[in-house]
C-alpha cells in the first residue's frame, strides 16, 4: 500500500506505513519513518476514520 500523509505536514501520521502483512493498514509517526508502525485491520481503521470524520465541525 502506498504511504499517505498530508504534504508539508510532518506532524501528521503516515498511513500505509510499510507493514509486510497482507490486509493490514500500517500507521506510523511521519517524523520517524524507520520507527515502529501500528497495524490495524482494514475494518478497524475504517471505523476509526469514520468516527473521526463524524467529529468534524466547521
Amino acid at each position: 500500500m502506498p504511504s499517505r500523509s498530508a504534504p508539508g505536514r510532518a506532524d501528521l501520521p503516515d498511513v500505509g506505513a510499510d507493514v509486510d502483512l497482507p490486509g493490514v493498514v500500517g500507521v506510523r509517526d511521519s517524523k520517524d519513518p524507520t520507527g515502529p508502525a501500528l497495524a490495524f485491520a482494514p475494518a478497524t481503521w475504517a471505523a476509526f476514520v469514520g468516527g473521526v470524520k463524524g467529529q468534524r465541525r466547521g
